[in-house]
């Protein structure tokens, strides 16, 4: 009876232990960074990115972690996403300008995954890196290998 009481107790807290950190956008923003404020929308077509090198937080490097955003397809078929974008709020680097690139995290799914609504906010699991990313779009400063997108 020990050594199920045992196995049940190694089992549940190696389990609890392997859930994700919940990461925040402010986490991914160092103390003290200064956000410069939006600039005022132009409608000459342009959408440059406020803070293409705005610094990162080191501390997420390499842990696995979930982040709630929305997402901004790159790369896929109409079934299954395999690149995206994950942003703090709905429209970003679409009908807004990005964000500083702390604030934009660039998720690939090796596999795909389904996105059902890009209206919706998700969450997104998997291992975070402090290696940047730069597209067409913008310049990323964290990267995450997806495993998972769950509703917010």
């Amino acid at each position: 009876m020990k050594s199920v009481l045992l196995l049940l107790l190694l089992c549940s807290s190696i389990a609890w232990a392997e859930e994700p950190t919940e990461v925040y956008w402010e986490d991914l923003v160092p103390v003290g960074f200064d956000e410069q404020s939006t600039r005022s929308i132009n409608h000459d077509g342009s959408m440059t990115q406020l803070q293409p090198n705005a610094p990162i937080v080191p501390k997420y490097d390499g842990k696995r972690v979930k982040v709630p955003g929305f997402v901004v397809p790159l790369e896929g078929t109409s079934e299954l996403t395999t690149e995206f974008l994950l942003v703090p709020y709905f429209g970003a680097c679409i009908h807004v300008p990005p964000p500083p690139s702390n604030q934009i995290v660039h998720v690939t799914f090796e596999k795909g995954v389904a996105i059902d609504d890009l209206y919706d906010a998700v969450w997104v699991t998997g291992v975070l890196s402090t290696e940047g990313w730069k597209g067409d779009i913008a310049t990323v400063g964290y990267r995450l290998t997806g495993e998972s997108v769950s509703a917010f």
